[in-house]
């Protein structure tokens, strides 16, 4: 029988996208373009293990607010926060199965973006999110960091937490991202790897002296 896809050479393999069997080289071409590939494909998954991690070097520096210096000694002192904001998006992908990499991309520069703003200029400007799914995540986001400042406020008596961190753990995040993402229009490389970060189960957050060592490095 021939591919679903191209109707032109010998179908070799069933692809979950489509419901139907196709070549392997649309299966190669389309993966994470056209075709819309669910994390447990496992030709996705043998795909991921041989490629090649991108390279950060070959991105325009601005967008990875190569401005923002972080260093291991923020990564040590603040590891809770950060290991915070990953579950956060974990947790939005895990409520809407539509989210990619280019959405949390998407969405975490706007709140670097703004966040920066914050820091550099003391003016609160939100930088707008277009679509819902992003929005979301900001909205989830934000919710962590209420979370967070709040676990402080009961611990500690009194909250620590300064907008250069979140601009850090934030610019962190995001070129972990595009560290992680195969830059497909589809991929979820990333998404799925702060899913497999986390249970199921919602945690708690930890207090600042409790957190365990559950950073993620790119």
């Amino acid at each position: 029988m021939s591919c679903a896809l191209c109707e032109q050479r010998k179908e070799k393999r069933f692809c979950p996208a489509v419901h139907g069997r196709i070549c392997a080289h649309c299966c190669g071409e389309q993966r994470e373009i056209t075709l819309d590939c669910p994390s447990d494909c496992p030709y996705l998954r043998q795909s991921r293990e041989h490629e090649k991690p991108r390279s950060l070097q070959d991105l325009d520096s601005s967008l990875l607010f190569s401005q923002v210096e972080i260093g291991e000694g923020f990564l040590y002192e603040r590891e809770h926060l950060v290991v915070g904001l990953s579950y956060a998006l974990a947790r939005s992908v895990r409520a809407d199965r539509s989210l990619n990499d280019a959405d949390l991309i998407a969405a975490l520069a706007a709140m670097a973006k703004t966040y920066d703003t914050l820091v550099t200029s003391r003016l609160h400007y939100e930088t707008p999110l277009t679509g819902l799914g992003q929005q979301a995540i900001a909205v989830e986001v934000q919710n962590m960091l209420k979370e967070y400042q709040e676990t402080e406020q009961k611990h500690l008596g009194y909250t620590r937490l300064r907008d250069e961190d979140v601009l850090r753990a934030l610019v962190f995040l995001l070129r972990m991202a595009y560290g992680r993402t195969s830059g497909r229009p589809k991929s979820r490389a990333f998404s799925d790897f702060v899913q497999a970060q986390f249970p199921e189960k919602n945690p708690t957050i930890a207090a600042p002296d409790e957190v365990g060592s559950r950073i993620i490095i790119p």
